[in-house]
């Protein structure tokens, strides 16, 4: 079995737990944190790499700016 099917799995098993609407904005919540976490930490070693800098960070909200 694959990692992506165990994940699957453990998801489709916490889903299955979840009795409420609240339980269910709980997860939402854990869930967006754990990917905004692994999302910061990316950015944060390119940043430490010297991939990205302040002038592409800017660079990224214009073309926010612009596709919004």
């Amino acid at each position: 079995m694959s990692y992506n099917e165990m994940a699957q799995l453990e998801l489709m098993n916490a889903l299955y737990a979840i009795q409420s609407e609240s339980e269910l904005d709980e997860f939402k919540e854990l869930l967006t944190s754990y990917f905004a976490t692994k999302a910061q930490k990316a950015i944060d070693a390119l940043w430490d790499e010297g991939v990205i800098n302040e002038d592409t960070i800017e660079q990224w909200g214009a073309e926010h700016m612009i596709s919004a």
